[in-house]
């Protein structure tokens, strides 16, 4: 067996102990939730009933961690402005900070009010109804981590009262308007989060990147842009992130939101200005400016997210408690610490163990992003949630930051597309030219400024038209001698492959629901 064989084999060995470890601790911190739980409710009636939901629970926090929380530290670390240990540090301690203190001590039983609670029987089928909510929501987040698919927790648990629901009571039972709310945010969410960061990539690229003098541009614009970006994510934070302790209406928020953003601009202006003596006039140099705000952002974004998200994912399990300890179906539950504690703290569990894979995919597999790409998803997905809610769109965190980085993709494909569209029309031009030239045009039109390419390629189309009437061969046949090559710079295969997942969210994880709750139905029923 030769060297190579031996490295492939340890290779895969290791691999292998990885993954036993991470299945390991994994089922310790499940284990340690059963055990916990069995204690703190023994002698209640129906206590086996929720050590089961709390176990199912645990498994959805982990899951949750897996897959949900990539897409609030994915690009930070994509662009290099945070290491992976370091997201994950960060990620971890803002979404328990979110849960815990912002996360509310009250929670609505039926997700989103989409079905009826009044046609549920008894206690017994509401409790089996979300158990199997919650464990059907939970297997499809695992299954879709496994694909390297970021999907939207709030549509699992969606999907799966759903289905339960449906399973338990009917087709009559479900809010089929509200349900139709929740599938137009699959197409809005990631249109709006797109849209919203190829604009401001586009406005970088204008003000900055295409400027001759690229670090004064820098100096004028970046401090402009973190105010903005202040402003959004204080708006953010005190509509949503704090909502459930503070409710504030939005002129209020962005208020607040506005004087801070202004305090922050002075601070960043001269922060700048004193670190442009270290600087040079390149993209590299500019992009080291925008690392504090990715970091910031990868914070704040993890907080919100804590705060909204996790205590809809232990909902169904904060419901089933309810229903254990107050024998009955009510549309608000109080979430005990516990709950909320299996939530955070199996939230940073899973992201730590199995958080990095979607991570990746999210930061780097998808298109490939610099600082100043990143920031401008961050920007987007905290104005996307600021501008629809004031419209009163439904919209998916998710979604938005997974189509903005798609919108930041596209954006640069249509870009570069356009430029190696134009440098072949100059070529082309100048096809009878001395190459020499021909360098030296493409040199200047490069470093021109953007009015000045615009007036270089206005001349030289004036040019092409007189020497198209004398031409031996017409501007089409020219042209089809020389072919554009189109540069892919977004992964089709994540395109399509995350696309897919989105829109099969809500009936896959209905339909195990449904199938989830027979099973237990059958199972406790004599």
């Amino acid at each position: 067996m030769d060297l190579e064989n031996i490295n492939q084999i340890e290779e895969a060995g290791s691999s292998t102990r990885l993954d036993i470890f991470r299945i390991g601790l994994a089922l310790i911190f499940i284990i340690f939730v059963m055990l916990y739980v069995g204690g703190s409710t023994e002698g209640v009636e129906g206590h086996y009933l929720l050590i089961v939901a709390a176990m199912f629970g645990a498994y959805m926090a982990l899951n949750i961690g897996a897959n949900d929380v990539a897409n609030n530290v994915g690009p930070a670390v994509g662009s290099k402005a945070l290491t992976m240990a370091g997201a994950i540090f960060i990620a971890a301690i803002f979404e328990a900070a979110g849960a815990l203190i912002a996360g509310g001590d009250v929670v609505s039983t039926i997700k989103e009010n989409i079905i009826n609670p009044g046609l549920i029987n008894n206690s017994d089928t509401f409790i089996w109804l979300m158990m199997a909510a919650l464990l059907a929501a939970a297997i499809w987040l695992n299954i879709a981590t496994y694909l390297n698919a970021p999907v939207s927790t709030t549509h699992s648990i969606v999907g799966g009262v759903l289905g339960a629901g449906i399973a338990a009571g009917g087709l009559g039972i479900a809010n089929w308007p509200v349900l139709g709310t929740i599938a137009t945010s699959w197409v809005i969410s990631p249109i709006l989060g797109g849209a919203f960061a190829a604009l401001f990539l586009f406005f970088i690229k204008r003000k900055i990147t295409y400027q001759q003098d690229m670090l004064a541009a820098a100096l004028r614009v970046v401090p402009i842009l973190i105010a903005i970006m202040t402003w959004a994510f204080s708006t953010y934070i005190l509509m949503k992130g704090l909502k459930q302790i503070w409710k504030v209406e939005i002129m209020t928020a962005g208020s607040i939101g506005l004087a801070l953003a202004i305090a922050v601009f002075f601070w960043v202006k001269s922060r700048i200005i004193k670190r442009s003596v270290h600087l040079t006039a390149s993209k590299e140099s500019v992009n080291t400016l925008f690392n504090l705000p990715l970091i910031c952002s990868a914070a704040l974004l993890s907080f919100a997210h804590g705060a909204n998200d996790v205590a809809n994912a232990v909902g169904p399990l904060a419901a089933i408690n309810d229903a254990v300890f107050q024998h009955g179906v009510t549309s608000k539950a109080a979430i005990p610490l516990w709950v909320m504690m299996v939530g955070a703290i199996g939230i940073a569990i899973g992201l730590a163990l199995y958080g990095p894979k979607l991570i990746k995919t999210v930061g780097s597999e998808i298109t490939e992003l610099d600082k100043m790409r990143a920031f401008c998803i961050a920007m987007s997905a905290a104005i996307t949630v600021i501008f629809a809610s004031q419209l009163g769109l439904p919209v998916s965190s998710t979604h938005t930051a997974v189509g903005a980085v798609f919108g930041v993709g596209f954006l640069r494909e249509y870009l570069k597309h356009s430029n190696a569209k134009r440098m072949a029309e100059i070529r082309l031009h100048h096809e009878n030219t001395d190459p020499e030239k021909i360098e030296a045009f493409l040199k200047a039109f490069k470093n021109a400024s953007i009015d000045e390419k615009g007036a270089m390629l206005k001349d030289l189309k004036q040019q092409a038209k007189l020497q198209e009437e004398n031409a031996f061969l017409t501007k089409k046949e020219r042209k089809s001698l020389k072919k554009v090559y189109r540069q892919e710079l977004v992964q089709r295969s994540h395109l399509y492959k995350i696309a897919a997942a989105w829109i099969i969210t809500v009936p896959v994880s209905g339909v195990m629901a449904g199938l989830i709750y027979f099973t237990i139905r059958g199972i406790m029923l004599p």
